[in-house]
């Protein structure tokens, strides 16, 4: 579906208020060190679809549709209204240095948002570009301080109701207080408040601890030696983001074939999709650009979650980010020797490899004990950003939604048929989330034109994707 056939009409925005006001000790939140690593600015995009009785077309009583649409956002916003109680942060506004959270409990936004079309018409051809549209429209610089005002509010969730009967509901969080973790643990714990009252008794072993700051300190920029945080530099490059859905055996396939470089350890789904996406891209450069393959240095950047790294391990319910950033290169000497093949290729086999032993040495120099050195973290932070400034080096980053319980959200109405995310306004990013399966994975890939023009038809990508299938 193009995205210009796509008509979403905004019918109502609305402030959604804790149930509960937050207690008077928890009425300021500390960032950690790993939030202030994120800019103000950034608010992921998520969509979870549910169709009207499994049905993507729609059928039957327009006038009891209609009703049961009304009762739908109603529904939400009462459940969200409990979820906040627990999730206070996201109900509160930024203090002016953007330093701190002020858990005001001014309210969450909620809009609720008509869309003239079915879901089987989105589900045909689902342009993430044309799901921009199904997100609230939260989260754009506007020049006060870090690019973001203090008076926006950290959620936004977007009730969009379609002709057929069916539902998406889009969620915006502020990515300086969330990471993937604590948003699946709210979604769950939202769902669940949904499904039976908050009467369950899951939702207390969900309920998340906003105290990340004491186990990562944050850093005092006013008298620290550490240059302080300054707002990325926006680039006006046209860039385009597609869909590529990996199914579970063609992945299996993947691993198969890349086993024998990793042994004896078996190489993870996302491990092998990265090396392939990364491998892929610097192709697709080399012919957009007319360079040499393996004349440019490139660099990959993962995300890793520190919770279950730790010494001792910590809870899956520490709110906040708890996300390291690691990353590896590819040098010209590297791409020009073993990773180079004869064909002008790069050999996937030794691009996996070199992945795979960057992380692991990443990972065992990194800190994982308390007390936690907020400088190291910071510091190595800071060399990926300088890195980054490298224009004579392609970079790559990526994020993994994988494992997380999407597709468990059952707000009363059955699972999500399909849960996706829109294009982030974000080039040179890959984000993998899993299929409803469990198994197979749909990474939504971000480049610039020129690079996507070779990146989507690369034979060997095409080997084990499908670019931008039905989802039904």
């Amino acid at each position: 579906m193009a995205p210009d056939l796509i008509k979403v009409e905004i019918i109502e925005r609305q402030t959604v208020k804790p149930s509960s006001p937050t207690p008077h000790p928890l009425k300021t939140i500390q960032l950690s060190v790993f939030d202030q690593m994120i800019p103000c600015h950034v608010y992921p995009p998520t969509l979870l679809f549910y169709a009207a009785n499994n049905n993507v077309n729609g059928s039957g009583d327009m006038a009891a549709m209609r009703m049961k649409k009304r009762d739908y956002c109603q529904h939400l916003m009462q459940s969200l209204a409990k979820t906040l109680t627990h999730f206070y942060p996201l109900a509160g506004r930024w203090s002016k240095g953007h330093d701190m959270i002020q858990c005001t409990d001014d309210g969450a936004e909620f809009v609720t948002a008509r869309v003239k079309c079915s879901l089987s018409q989105i589900f045909e051809h689902p342009d993430p570009e044309m799901l921009t549209g199904l997100v609230p429209a939260i989260g754009q610089p506007d020049g006060d301080g870090d690019g973001v005002s203090t008076r926006l509010p950290l959620l936004a969730v977007q009730a969009n109701l379609f002709d057929c009967g069916g539902i998406a509901i889009g969620l915006k969080m502020s990515h300086r207080i969330v990471d993937g973790t604590t948003a699946s643990t709210f979604i769950s714990c939202w769902a669940k408040t949904a499904l039976d009252g908050g009467d369950s008794h899951q939702v207390p072993f969900m309920v998340p601890k906003f105290d990340a700051a004491s186990y990562f300190p944050p850093l005092d920029f006013l008298n620290s030696s550490q240059p302080s945080p300054s707002p990325p530099e926006m680039v006006d490059i046209k860039y385009i983001t597609k869909r590529f859905v990996f199914d579970a055996p063609k992945i299996a396939t993947l691993q198969s074939n890349l086993a024998s470089a990793l042994a004896p350890h078996a190489p993870t789904r996302v491990l092998v999709l990265s090396a392939l996406i990364w491998k892929c891209a610097m192709e697709a450069l080399s012919k957009s650009s007319n360079i040499p393959l393996g004349s440019r240095p490139s660099s990959f950047k993962l995300a890793m979650d520190l919770r279950r790294r730790f010494e001792p391990p910590m809870s899956q319910t520490l709110g906040g980010n708890a996300v390291a950033n690691i990353f590896v290169i590819a040098t010209p000497s590297l791409l020009k020797g073993q990773e180079e093949s004869d064909d002008g290729t790069i050999d996937l086999k030794d691009l996996v490899v070199k992945l795979r032993k960057g992380l692991e040495q990443q990972n065992a120099t990194y800190p994982t004990k308390l007390p936690f050195d907020s400088n190291e973290a910071w510091k190595r932070d800071q060399e990926y950003e300088k890195l980054r400034g490298n224009v004579d080096m392609y970079h790559l980053c990526s994020g993994s939604w994988c494992r997380f319980s999407f597709y468990e959200a059952d707000f009363g109405w059955g699972k999500p048929t399909w849960v996706s995310i829109p294009s982030t306004g974000i080039k040179d990013l890959v984000i993998f989330i899993d299929k409803r399966d469990g198994k197979g994975i749909e990474a939504l890939v971000s480049v610039s034109e020129e690079i996507m023009e070779h990146l989507e038809s690369n034979p060997e990508l095409l080997k084990y994707a499908s670019v931008n299938p039905s989802v039904m």
